[in-house]
């Protein structure tokens, strides 16, 4: 179902967009068009250079040797990926950037933000990649032959509410692009996702709050349950299990810190 009012939140251009899919009996210029849609997903609309081109699992696709899917699985996996959004991030903003790019949405709490920050630390990086492709979610909405899309804008599909306002914090306009915004590689839904509160609609680039708005003044002191990480390569055996008590004003730089240190964010709460 569109939204009201997609204008003024910057988000005609979904309203107005067909989903892409490879359907049977595809030509060669739909495979084109849908390698396009898959960059312009999974990159977060940045731009791609000719040279940084995954020519090889094109080929398959337009060959018909692998699925859509399995396109977007092999540039969201790419050398080019993690350059663009895991290298310089800290990890709970590649996560995000994970949700928006993978299933169309922003994570809904902060245990979607843990589960996979536990699945990277415990299997690595392509694992957790498989855990958003294979994943019911992802069967149910786009399975082999549909290029994810924005989901996060729309009121359909099962999702839930707080999904559509948390949206628009990962959200700048059609024409950006997800390494344009100005980031310093810090998340940007630390404070909703521990408070489990709405994040306010903002239009894209402003700072006006069009709907969906809480009044609340970000303060409080805030509980963290850490899990510090294995030191270097080293095996980890057991588990060490801290926690930290930070006013909000430090939340993010403490949050950023213990990433740094491998360490798993295991619960945040006031």
């Amino acid at each position: 179902m569109a939204i009201t009012a997609a204008s003024r939140l910057g988000i005609s251009a979904f309203d107005e967009t067909n989903r892409v899919e490879l359907r049977p009996n595809w030509s060669q210029e739909d495979a084109n068009v849908a390698i396009a849609a898959v960059y312009r997903q999974v990159l977060g609309n940045d731009h791609l250079m000719s040279s940084e081109r995954l020519t090889s699992a094109e080929s398959l696709l337009r060959d018909r040797a692998i699925c859509v899917r399995d396109f977007v699985r092999a540039v969201a996996k790419s050398e080019l990926y993690k350059t663009k959004f895991f290298y310089p991030n800290y990890h709970p903003r590649t996560i995000e950037l994970n949700f928006k790019h993978l299933l169309g949405r922003a994570p809904y709490d902060q245990s979607e933000i843990s589960e996979h920050l536990d699945c990277y630390q415990n299997k690595g990086f392509e694992a957790d990649i498989d855990s958003y492709l294979d994943s019911s979610e992802y069967e149910q909405n786009f399975g082999d032959h549909i290029v994810p899309y924005y989901r996060g804008f729309a009121t359909e599909q099962g999702q839930r509410t707080v999904g559509f306002t948390r949206m628009f914090q990962l959200y700048q306009g059609y024409a950006n692009s997800d390494r344009a915004q100005g980031n310093t590689g810090s998340p940007r839904l630390t404070y909703d996702l521990a408070r489990n509160t709405a994040t306010p609609i903002r239009n894209p680039g402003g700072n006006q709050v069009l709907a969906g708005a809480t009044t609340s003044t970000r303060s409080g002191i805030y509980r963290l349950r850490v899990a510090q990480g294995a030191k270097g390569r080293s095996p980890q055996l057991r588990r060490s299990i801290n926690e930290y008590v930070v006013p909000y004003e430090q939340l993010s730089s403490t949050l950023q810190k213990l990433n740094q240190k491998g360490c798993q964010i295991l619960s945040i709460t006031t």
